[in-house]
């Protein structure tokens, strides 16, 4: 795991860096920047459209009585897709623009969900909740603060 990450922060902008110098050599600077600039606000643009369009799909299928499992799938990989648009570089732009768009999107979804239904199959996902102090469920909260009352649970009798 911490082989992929330092892969991901490292080699990634070290090729988007060695695309951009090649760009910069071969067009010029100006054109170089308006690239990175004009990208990042057609992700904008992308994103906000497609985030609109996921999010009245989620309200379809509350409204619905249904779970909208596929809706957030979807919703994840815009936000995903475009702080990939926004972020300066070749690939990442590439990367961005493939989420954001609705066909290679499904293709995405599908492939996440069956990545996590083959997990559940074997027992290797796992899923964490937090409760919003950053504890655990069900972990112990620590001694109570004077200042801000009893623990959460704890029955107080007078």
């Amino acid at each position: 795991m911490i082989f992929r990450l330092g892969c991901l922060f490292v080699l990634i902008p070290l090729l988007e860096l060695v695309i951009l110098i090649r760009i910069g050599q071969g067009v010029g600077l100006l054109p170089t920047v308006a690239l990175v600039a004009g990208t990042g606000f057609v992700g904008a643009f992308l994103a906000r459209r497609e985030g609109l369009r996921v999010i009245r799909a989620i309200q379809g299928e509350l409204a619905a009585g249904k779970l909208p499992t596929r809706s957030l799938l979807h919703a994840a990989a815009v936000l995903v897709g475009g702080a990939l648009l926004l972020t300066p570089g070749i690939v990442t732009d590439l990367a961005g623009l493939g989420l954001l768009l609705p066909p290679t999107r499904r293709l995405f979804s599908s492939w996440v969900r069956s990545r996590m239904a083959r997990a559940l199959e074997h027992g290797t996902l796992r899923v964490a909740v937090w409760e919003p102090g950053g504890r655990r469920p069900g972990a112990d909260p620590g001694p109570p603060d004077s200042a801000t009352g009893p623990r959460r649970g704890e029955i107080i009798q007078e």
